[in-house]
Order: structure tokens, then sequence, then C-alpha cells
């Protein structure tokens, strides 16, 4: 299956991954999705990203020809490997390489390497994630010098002239947030807001102006800080 201008987005269901389903959908002809169980210790990850997607088809269903085929991979086995606190019961603090935690040796590159047989075997010529450099914790494969490199090795050992595509990579949370309001406005805002997942601990019982979450983990203080920055910058 070959389409012209294919991308394969990784979506976890994510506020960023969200962000770059609706970018992915503005900038290729036609667009599929993968989503990771890489042993979470949260199960609503892969819940709510299911949701997400048929609410995004239900809200905007200029894009059912467009939007093809979700991928679920299983990489259970690997947060076993690389244990952190978003696959054990380990607590979020600091590593001794000063790294949170929360950081998954390698997920990103493990992702991309899944995500580019995927692309072969579906025709795609790139790869959209949200990785992001500007608000975020260190984790060294979410630098775009890091992308770079996958890009290279994807060629030299998979055959694969795959761009990826990083659109948050030089973002602020603040900037993430007009980038969804630009590409489907209000609507789209709510979408992410309601059922989109970001907190490390699986809170889906509290709602927040910015989403649901415990709002004291790192990833709902990111969220919550860059929503209201945005809301003051308009």
């Amino acid at each position: 299956m070959t389409i012209k201008n294919t991308a394969i987005v990784l979506f976890s269901g994510g506020q960023d991954s969200s962000v770059c389903l609706a970018h992915a959908l503005a900038n290729y002809d036609y667009v599929e999705t993968v989503g990771f169980d890489y042993g979470q210790t949260h199960a609503v990850e892969m819940q709510t990203r299911e949701v997400f997607l048929q609410e995004y088809r239900n809200l905007f269903p200029n894009v059912s020809g467009q939007l093809g085929q979700d991928h679920l991979v299983d990489l259970s086995g690997y947060g076993k490997i690389a244990e952190s606190s978003l696959t054990a019961s380990v607590a979020q603090n600091r590593r001794e390489d000063g790294l949170p935690e929360t950081y998954v040796p390698g997920r990103n590159l493990i992702f991309l390497i899944a995500a580019a047989a995927i692309a072969d075997r579906r025709g795609a010529n790139a790869l959209v994630g949200g990785m992001c450099e500007t608000d975020y914790s260190g984790y060294p494969d979410c630098r775009r010098s890091t992308m770079d490199s996958a890009e290279n090795l994807i060629k030299l050992g998979m055959g694969l002239n795959l761009t990826i595509d990083t659109p948050l990579m030089n973002l602020t949370k603040a900037e993430t947030w007009e980038l969804a309001n630009q590409l489907g406005g209000k609507q789209l805002v709510e979408l992410i807001i309601t059922h989109s997942h970001t907190c490390y601990e699986g809170d889906r019982e509290n709602l927040h102006e910015w989403g649901y979450g415990c709002a004291r983990c790192e990833a709902c203080i990111l969220r919550k800080k860059g929503y209201e920055n945005w809301e003051q910058s308009k």
C-alpha cells in the first residue's frame, strides 16, 4: 500500500501525540497511527488513546477517508528490561545521572524502529512523533540530534528513506496548546482536555481546566503550566 505523503503517527493518546495527529492530518495525504504497550503501570493510557481516536473521528468526520488503521504493538516485556517508575513501583525521583525515574531507557528508539517496520509494510514515508527538547525532563531520546541519528540508522539498517517529523521539537507547552488551537480550534483543544491522558499517576478522576490528572507529577505540572501560560498569552 503506497499513497503519496503517508505518515505513521506514534500515538500514545497524550497531549503531545494528539497534537501530532492533527498536524499529520493537516500535512499528509494519508495517516495511520501506532500505539505501544510497553508494560505501563497504568492501563488507562492504552484505553484513552482508543477513545480519543474515536472521538476525533466523530468530531472531525472530514478526516474519515484520510485517517486509516490504528496499529497496536506489544512491547510489554520491554518494561521489565527498561524498568522505570512508569513500568514498575519505583519512586519518582532523580536517578544518579540526573534523569527522572520516569525515564524509560531507549523507549523512543524502540518505538521508532517498530514504527519504521510498520511504515515499510504500509508504504509510509514519514514517522510523526511528539518528541520535544524545550519543555521536557532531559530524556536523551527526545532530542532532535537523536532523531537525526535514528533517521540515518533506519536508512542504513532497514533501507528506508523515512523522515522523522517532530513538529513539537522546539515548542513550549504553551505553544503546543496554541498549535492545537490553530489546527483544530476550540473543538480540538476541548477534545485534548477531556480525552487525552498525560498524568504519570494514571489519574482519570480529577478534571482540571487543562485536563485530567493528579496535578502533582511532572507531566501534570508541565501541562498545567503550559495551559495557564497559553491562556495568559491570548
